[in-house]
């Protein structure tokens, strides 16, 4: 297996030396100054994968050509968009780039609450308490409908912590919620929240799903063609929130996913950390189910809170997810590809990280410090040479 390093681009606070020195080998990177819906031109495609390799690296995976939300609601310059992809598909190829992720999480990526939680031993994390998420629902965007999303219990407990909240803590949970996608530094308004809301609630997950089903069976092809591996990245946390459908939370879901088009460039990518979230999905399970689909890893660690709708982000060993034992199963799937003749190894990174010795003084994006990943890598790499010689 490959181990990889996230890196945001020339303006990420953590070089790409560092990123060697940690032992990433390969490197997962964007041009996120391209909007979704714009074609990456060769040019910018070729100056990062030089840069990469300037460094000792190797970009390994995209993460991520972002799928618009015209395609998403299939409205506006939807088909301009999935035309757009395909090229930057084809040009990606072109420089050597195989392995893209995506996601189909509706307006917003991940959501927390906290970027800044503290633990026990002073690491910090991020976190999604679910009574603060509650508050926003209902006292900062208040959403038509969210009464009904929110029991009695935690309707009351939301009123009690958005009244002991200062404005300055609501207005830090209300950027946090609203902050884009990782590695961007757009953040949306509450009204275009709203009008998104609503726009979704009309369309509904069905029709959601739908329209993702239909950009698949449009791109899906020219990535087999390309010899591109596509792979989805679930939805995190892999539930709906604040009225926006989530399609890619459960085994369901991927199967549903994967039958849109039959083509192997159609695949995923296996985070434990997004699927960890619910105790209802069996992450082994799942990972021997789709294992075949598997082109890209994501190892982290979560851990569910007394309100099991509340996490936050764990050290890798120590959460509710047993990467030792997914970690097996990985090797055991590369080994088979290998024996019938696919030589690339399964990218994987230590997913987000906890805040640790010189980070808390550092800036970094969030959930990517430069030594709490280190010591995610390090933990992983160790265990998965241990896997490889007990195996």
């Amino acid at each position: 297996m490959e181990a990889t390093w996230r890196w945001f681009g020339p303006h990420d606070p953590v070089s790409l030396q560092e990123a060697r020195q940690a032992g990433a080998r390969g490197i997962v990177s964007a041009l996120h100054d391209f909007a979704p819906g714009v074609v990456w031109p060769v040019e910018a495609i070729e100056e990062r994968r030089l840069r990469v390799e300037a460094a000792g690296l190797r970009w390994s995976v995209v993460e991520s050509v972002n799928v618009s939300e015209a395609i998403k609601r299939r409205s506006g310059p939807w088909r301009q968009h999935i035309d757009a992809y395909i090229q930057t598909l084809h040009n990606l190829a072109q420089c050597g780039l195989r392995v893209v992720c995506y996601n189909a999480m509706p307006v917003l990526d991940w959501l927390r609450t906290d970027l800044g939680w503290e633990l026990v031993d002073g690491s910090v994390t991020m976190r999604l308490d679910v009574t603060a998420m509650a508050a926003f629902d209902l006292f900062v965007l208040r959403r038509s409908g969210a009464e009904a999303d929110w029991d009695a219990t935690l309707q009351r407990a939301a009123a009690e912590r958005f009244q002991a909240m200062s404005e300055g803590e609501r207005a830090q949970l209300e950027r946090i919620v609203l902050a884009g996608l990782p590695g961007s530094k757009d953040v949306y308004s509450l009204e275009y929240l709203r009008e998104s809301i609503a726009v979704y609630r009309e369309l509904g997950r069905e029709g959601f799903q739908a329209n993702v089903s239909d950009f698949l069976r449009a791109v899906a092809p020219v990535a087999e063609e390309l010899g591109v591996r596509l792979c989805i990245h679930p939805d995190d946390p892999p539930r709906s929130l604040l009225g926006l459908p989530r399609i890619c939370s459960t085994a369901d879901d991927l199967r549903a996913l994967m039958e849109a088009t039959p083509e192997p460039a159609n695949g995923i990518t296996f985070c434990s950390g997004s699927l960890g979230v619910r105790e209802d999905n069996d992450l082994a399970a799942i990972l021997s189910r789709f294992a075949e689909r598997v082109w890209f890893v994501h190892l982290r660690a979560t851990r569910r809170e007394q309100n099991p709708l509340s996490f936050h982000e764990a050290p890798h060993l120590e959460g509710d997810v047993d990467l030792v034992e997914l970690l097996c199963l990985l090797v055991r799937e590369e080994r088979r590809r290998r024996a019938a003749g696919d030589l690339q190894e399964i990218p994987f990174r230590a997913d987000h990280g906890l805040k640790i010795l010189t980070d808390r003084e550092r800036e970094c994006v969030p959930g990517y410090p430069a030594v709490g990943r280190l010591k995610g890598l390090a933990e992983l790499r160790g265990a998965l040479a241990a896997v490889e010689r007990l195996l």
